[in-house]
């Protein structure tokens, strides 16, 4: 996927595209629908399929304070749109005067006169501009007098429940990390590099990783079944694990952590730049407060054995995960 950080890379004559415009946090499967329907557009037009999106979100230049925490960082965000077939990528800087551009003279600027854009794919509640002063139907009549047909799609509704990034930062917060994989279309995850821990794990039960600082959204604080990543040369290597978001208020001043105890670990190398990623897979119990280590170690262990059989039971039914 080529990516490009600004409408002044992308080279000139680079369209026909056929192109969908949004934020994208999460790339989930309301995501993927429109994505399909517009790289199948692309194909049978001989076309290339182009998204765009912002760096930061715009709600973190327009309104800070009331800002969502983003499930999936721009670089995350990029790996994903990459999976999911987007041949091109425009992250645009977003900021004051960004904000400022009328739909009129985004479209023209960015859709027409930089991607070539003849098709465009949005959701129904997609608005842009100054404002969000145009929606659906404003794009469509622009469209008809700029030269591209638009297509709007209804939500993707799973178990009930329409798919958002809204909805799934909601399950996230509350530690329903089996609905938010319901929503996004596969398991919630992080991507970061180990930090150096407290050596508290190493000594209690297993070997431990703890994820350096990340900015992306985090999961309720507790306990949860994982699987860890190692980036190992050219392959990523998984483990089986356990790992505690929180506070670790049983041993020492508390100070927040991602800490993974992992299940029948193998020697490697890992440094502090090592990619690592934590993929979350069920919720275990909340974050206690402990009397002593002994009784940490002790839960640690249950922890150990009803994780272990979470992943027997799902190798018994899906084989290798």
């Amino acid at each position: 996927m080529q990516v490009f950080r600004s409408i002044e890379e992308i080279p000139q004559g680079f369209g026909p595209t056929v192109a969908s415009i949004g934020n994208f946090d999460g790339v989930h499967r309301g995501h993927w629908a429109i994505l399909a329907a517009a790289l199948t557009e692309a194909r049978m037009r001989g076309a290339r399929m182009a998204a765009v999106t912002f760096a930061p979100h715009p709600m973190q230049v327009l309104r800070p304070e009331s800002a969502p925490e983003m499930l999936t960082p721009t670089e995350e965000k990029l790996l994903l749109l990459d999976r999911a077939g987007v041949d091109a990528a425009l992250v645009l800087p977003f900021d004051e005067a960004m904000s400022q551009l009328s739909a009129r003279e985004f479209v023209r600027r960015v859709l027409v006169e930089r991607l070539g854009t003849v098709a465009l794919h949005e959701g129904m509640n997609f608005r842009c501009g100054h404002r969000a002063e145009a929606g659906i139907g404003e794009l469509r009549e622009l469209g008809a007098e700029m030269g591209f047909s638009l297509s709007a799609h209804g939500p993707v509704v799973v178990r009930g429940q329409e798919v958002s990034s809204s909805m799934i930062r909601a399950r996230l917060r509350a530690g329903r990390v089996n609905a938010a994989r319901w929503m996004l279309g596969r398991c919630f995850s992080v991507r970061s590099h180990p930090a150096r821990g407290r050596g508290i794990g190493s000594r209690v039960l297993a070997a431990t990783v703890n994820l350096a600082e990340y900015d992306g959204m985090l999961p309720r604080a507790g306990v949860y079944v994982t699987r860890l990543g190692v980036e190992d040369g050219f392959r990523q290597r998984w483990f089986d694990a356990v790992t505690n978001v929180g506070w670790r208020p049983t041993v020492g001043e508390p100070s927040f952590a991602v800490e993974t105890h992992v299940l029948d670990f193998e020697p490697m190398e890992l440094g502090e730049n090592t990619a690592i990623e934590v993929e979350f897979r069920s919720w275990l119990r909340p974050e206690i407060k402990w009397p002593d280590v002994a009784s940490l170690k002790a839960q640690i262990e249950r922890d150990v054995r009803r994780a272990r059989r979470y992943f027997a039971r799902a190798r018994r039914m899906v084989g290798e995960i």
